[in-house]
């Protein structure tokens, strides 16, 4: 075999797996190290293995449980802690320069992480920003990146009504993620982790959040943490130092805006004058309010059988559901507004964007309208 060392952390949590007699440990990493036998080419071993996880797969089918699939449960509701989910292939992944560049270190990390002895156990990130703005769609991407299944605690479920109970669900999808090579995805993850010197708190929910801490470094090296949340004011310093990684997930700039209207509105085609004006009304949309006005937009193709005309697009825009922290971008300006005034706003905004061909094409209208209903709207940008 090749680079023995290459697969010592696999076999050592085999073993360490058996000795524990903890056949789900043993299986699943059994399989991860065929995976990888198969990637180095040695096709031979990994069909060797993957004929005794299949000769045991027989012999533990007549138990009413499957230990390799069991997911770990509450202990009163008896509901799943953890969500398995799939991640297909998506349109691509729209991120600044800077976000890229923590991603492709810590995919770099995570891939030889198993290898690297640098004092640390577990590797972990941390992703925050305002909703929409692709956390979810981040953790599925570095699923796929990296070859591991991705498991899904929503920590809001896993507060139990007796806080005593809330350690335990968290020790136990800890233990999970510690048995198996994975991503464990921590959605909503200020439900569990808030400031613990909140005097609203009681005492053993602040116990709580030290449990957390502790667990997080219990996961191992072949499985990696990714924590998201809304909230990131809400989060405990001494949460924020136990994450390798922290990335921040802002609205997105004019380049990841247009980018974001070419990926997510195909097979509609947009020219280069409509993506400029898509870009402008879109400021402050995050790219999960993009993606609703394509999905609409598909939807309304589909049904009809033709092309929404840029008007429709606009008006799908001015009717998009708007955030709290984002009632003033332009589509919110000029929201049940009237034709007259929706032109008079839009020229005050740039009235070189928002030429009268531009403004008749956004409305339905011919240019010689456009100009009627700015004169009527008061506009006295000619």
């Amino acid at each position: 075999m090749k680079n023995n060392n290459r697969f010592a952390n696999e076999l050592f949590r085999i073993v360490e797996g058996a000795l524990r007699l903890d056949v789900n440990k043993v299986r699943s990493y059994t399989g991860f190290l065929a995976d990888n036998l198969e990637k180095e080419g040695e096709k031979v071993l990994a069909r060797r293995l993957r004929k005794l996880l299949e000769k045991s797969e027989r012999k533990l089918r007549p138990s009413s449980v499957e230990f390799s699939s069991a997911l770990p449960v509450d202990g009163e509701s008896r509901f799943p802690l953890v969500e398995h989910v799939a991640c297909p292939e998506e349109s691509p992944l729209v991120l600044s320069g800077e976000q890229w560049e923590v991603v492709r270190e810590f995919t770099g990390v995570a891939k030889n992480y198993a290898r690297v002895d640098d004092g640390t156990s577990s590797l972990s990130l941390l992703v925050y920003g305002p909703p929409g703005t692709g956390k979810s769609r981040l953790a599925r991407h570095l699923s796929r990146e990296l070859g591991l299944e991705m498991y899904v605690a929503r920590l809001d479920g896993l507060v139990s009504s007796y806080l005593g109970s809330t350690a335990k669900n968290i020790r136990a999808v800890f233990e999970f993620a510690a048995g198996r090579p994975c991503m464990l995805f921590l959605d909503e993850f200020d439900a569990i982790a808030k400031l613990r010197g909140d005097s609203q708190e009681l005492g053993e929910l602040k116990r709580v959040v030290n449990s957390f801490m502790q667990n997080l470094d219990t996961v191992g090296r072949e499985s990696i943490v990714v924590a998201a949340t809304n909230h990131e004011e809400l989060l405990d310093a001494a949460i924020w130092r136990r994450f390798s990684y922290r990335l921040p997930l802002g609205l997105p700039d004019e380049g990841m805006r247009l980018r974001m209207w070419a990926d997510f509105s195909a097979p509609i085609e947009f020219t280069k004058r409509e993506l400029t004006l898509l870009v402008d009304l879109s400021e402050d949309f995050s790219g999960s309010d993009i993606r609703e006005v394509c999905v609409r937009l598909n939807r309304q193709r589909l049904v009809s059988g033709e092309v929404p005309g840029f008007e429709k697009v606009f008006s799908v825009m001015r009717n998009a559901s708007v955030g709290e922290a984002r009632e003033h971008r332009v589509a919110s300006l000029v929201r049940g507004v009237d034709p007259e005034k929706t032109v008079d706003i839009l020229r005050a905004r740039n009235p070189r964007l928002y030429s009268f061909s531009s403004l008749a094409h956004l409305l339905g209208v011919s240019k010689a309208t456009a100009y009627r209903l700015a004169l009527r709207g008061g506009s006295k940008n000619g």
